[in-house]
């Protein structure tokens, strides 16, 4: 486990285990230490899968507001992408930062976000699948984001943007 610079932030690694048919990984352990310290006693309430075609798309920054604001486990299963995290906790030491770690299924890496997060990511490999564990169920009407191009942020994206929806395209602004 690794700590990122966003308060709470966590990458964990998992150990992919190997052979001639394949290989066997685990994503989530409730019991376990890595997954217990970041997740704790959080309820998994819903699981979501991403799949994005497109070499250098973006979906994101997304979260959602209290009362149904979530901590997120987020794993690559399938490709490479950039993924971003953004600390919309006023009361935290790193307020209005953002981080980033590269995921991909090759390094059988996820990150853990906690609640009061934005989320994102750029596709760096054609067709990347994410994986999505999340501890409050999905509300529309709390749904919201913050703009990937957001000037206070300067979020440096890897690479040119390819694709982006209508709706993430118009998130308000951080400030």
């Amino acid at each position: 486990m690794h700590k990122l610079d966003i308060k709470g932030v966590f990458e964990i690694t998992s150990t992919c285990f190997e052979d001639e048919r394949g290989f066997f990984l685990n994503i989530y352990r409730s019991y376990e230490g890595k997954f217990l310290e970041t997740w704790g006693s959080n309820p998994i309430v819903q699981i979501n899968l991403s799949h994005t075609k497109t070499v250098g798309s973006i979906r994101g920054l997304h979260y959602q507001l209290d009362p149904y604001s979530e901590a997120k486990l987020v794993r690559c299963l399938k490709g490479k992408v950039w993924d971003v995290i953004v600390d919309l906790r006023q009361d935290s030491n790193t307020y209005g930062r953002w981080c980033s770690l590269e995921l991909s299924g090759s390094k059988a890496n996820s990150v853990f976000i906690p609640p009061g997060c934005a989320h994102g990511f750029q596709v760096l490999e054609e067709s990347s699948e994410l994986l999505y564990l999340h501890s409050q169920e999905w509300k529309p009407k709390y749904d919201t984001g913050i703009r990937w191009d957001d000037p206070t942020l300067s979020i440096a994206w890897p690479m040119p943007i390819s694709q982006i929806s209508e709706k993430d395209k118009n998130l308000p602004l951080f400030k």
